[in-house]
């Protein structure tokens, strides 16, 4: 199959799959999710993914619909129907179907929505340009919620503006993006935002850290602003598709490109780290 989607069992191509109007999702976007790459059929850092997610629905009081490991076998199942196996492995979780009420559906069990179609991993050869604008989130970054009305709105104004993402700030403070954490380079030093309620964690944000451990790279987890940004090394933006991308430009202004050598070795790290953990 090209595309496939599960909800709660039964499967078939993305665009014919429906929900019911009560699923929560619908209403109040009461839900939370998660995605990672699959490549030769093997889904990357899956445990790491399946956890974040229970924690998510642990921090929202959603109850699981399955245990991990069924999980895990379920999103591998689903995996093995697809006839490419490089792909995104979407997965999300609502908390119930039932007549519109914001207090909690008091007998109806979670809903599980699985997506799969074809994509690969960035080319983080090419570099991105960035936007920017004010963090008015709440203060729930760190849950992996299916609340993303800003993020929609900083993503449209980064396409309306030809650039690849968007910088959130509160204040002057950098917080994250749209779709992705940000960090950056200076001095020979990993900067990035402290995992606290204003950014979630990112797993390639995770991946990164580990590689500055093994390459004796000081890693800083603390704010930074807008003014350290402009001013930085090398701006690195990282997701789940796009491990470690270099940001070249903000709002048409040069910004990073002055310590190639050592983003090579940490974009050369987690690359070598997805290739090895998904078959070689």
């Amino acid at each position: 199959m090209k595309t496939l989607g599960y909800y709660n069992g039964k499967f078939g191509e993305l665009d014919e799959m429906t929900i019911p109007m009560n699923d929560r999702v619908c209403y109040f976007g009461d839900g939370v999710y998660d995605a990672t790459l699959a490549r030769n059929y093997i889904i990357y850092c899956l445990d790491e993914h399946i956890d974040r997610l229970f924690s998510s629905m642990e921090k929202l009081r959603i109850e699981p619909p399955m245990s991990k490991d069924e999980l895990a076998k379920e999103l591998y199942a689903m995996v093995r129907k697809m006839d490419c196996g490089e792909l995104i492995v979407y997965f999300q979780v609502t908390r119930g179907t039932g007549m519109r009420n914001h207090a909690f559906p008091q007998k109806s069990s979670s809903n599980l929505w699985i997506a799969l179609w074809e994509m690969h991993a960035a080319d983080l050869s090419k570099p991105i340009s960035l936007t920017e604008t004010a963090d008015t989130r709440f203060l729930h970054c760190d849950i992996k919620t299916l609340n993303l009305i800003p993020s929609v709105m900083a993503s449209e104004k980064a396409r309306e503006q030809g650039v690849q993402e968007c910088v959130f700030h509160r204040g002057r403070t950098v917080t994250e993006c749209a779709h992705s954490n940000i960090h950056i380079l200076k001095d020979g030093v990993f900067i990035t935002h402290p995992a606290d309620r204003y950014i979630l964690a990112g797993i390639a944000r995770k991946k990164l850290m580990e590689c500055c451990e093994r390459e004796g790279i000081t890693v800083e987890e603390r704010p930074f602003t807008m003014e350290e940004l402009k001013n930085a090394d090398e701006v690195i933006v990282s997701s789940s598709g796009a491990f470690a991308q270099r940001a070249l430009f903000l709002d048409g202004q040069g910004i990073g490109g002055k310590d190639e050598a050592l983003l090579k070795r940490l974009q050369d790290g987690v690359t070598a780290d997805f290739i090895e953990k998904t078959g070689g």
